[in-house]
């Protein structure tokens, strides 16, 4: 009977667990305009558009789960996602834990200060300043590995990381150019440096192996760049 018992719950698990092929589940952090954010409720941005055109040529219908950054390549690897697209830059580390798809989105990381702030006028400067950044981002990464004596603050989200600056809580916040842009516009007593720290390259991330799906982002991808849809995605997301 007992045996009868965990063969009925085996199939219930099977059924019930079995993952819904009809739909592709994209995991992202929307706080990174104008690659993903908030719009009339819904979340919108660059990535958006293009995970959108990926489940369209797929067949598939989208399901987008809002996180933290920081849980983004644990969603995939526990199979809870898909694919990722949150503004990812390809990294060593992450490579070892995810695969990467093509490049399809290039991105300067900048400093931002409050208004008139003249105490960083070159990267050397960043050695004793403290510093907020997105916890798990590549500014997160780079100014830890780069400025050891300087005082790191990681914030889940970019906004609160902007406001520990201009609250005076740090010197500054690294972040990637285009997001920066929009920070800015909506924050007039922030200011973006004219500095470059490095430059990053974005591309959407699958669960390690998933190689049929990476696969058919790759030739998406490939296509959308060759049809100029991305510049128009970005466009559309930054006028």
């Amino acid at each position: 009977m007992k045996k009868i018992l965990l063969i009925l719950i085996s199939l219930l698990c099977l059924t019930s667990c079995k993952k819904d092929d009809s739909k592709l589940i994209l995991v992202t952090e929307a706080g990174f305009a104008p690659y993903e954010y908030y719009e009339k409720g819904e979340v919108v941005g660059v990535d958006i558009d293009i995970a959108k055109e990926i489940a369209k040529r797929l067949g598939k219908e989208l399901v987008v789960k809002d996180i933290a950054f920081d849980s983004i390549i644990n969603e995939l690897n526990s199979s809870k996602a898909d694919f990722a697209a949150a503004g990812i830059s390809i990294t060593p580390e992450r490579e070892e834990e995810v695969d990467f798809s093509i490049e399809y989105a290039l991105s300067k990381q900048v400093i931002i200060v409050r208004k008139g702030y003249n105490k960083i006028n070159t990267l050397n400067d960043l050695s004793n300043k403290t510093i907020s950044v997105q916890l798990g981002s590549v500014a997160d990464s780079y100014v830890n590995k780069n400025y050891k004596n300087a005082k790191i603050v990681s914030q889940k989200k970019y906004l609160t990381a902007a406001q520990d600056v201009k609250s005076l809580k740090s010197d500054c916040l690294i972040m990637d150019e285009l997001p920066a842009k929009e920070l800015v516009k909506s924050n007039t007593d922030l200011e973006i440096l004219s500095i470059e720290v490095f430059t990053d390259k974005y591309a959407i991330a699958v669960k390690k192996g998933n190689t049929f799906l990476l696969n058919q982002i790759n030739q998406i991808l490939t296509d959308l760049i060759n049809e100029g849809k991305i510049e128009e995605y970005i466009l559309n997301h930054t006028l």
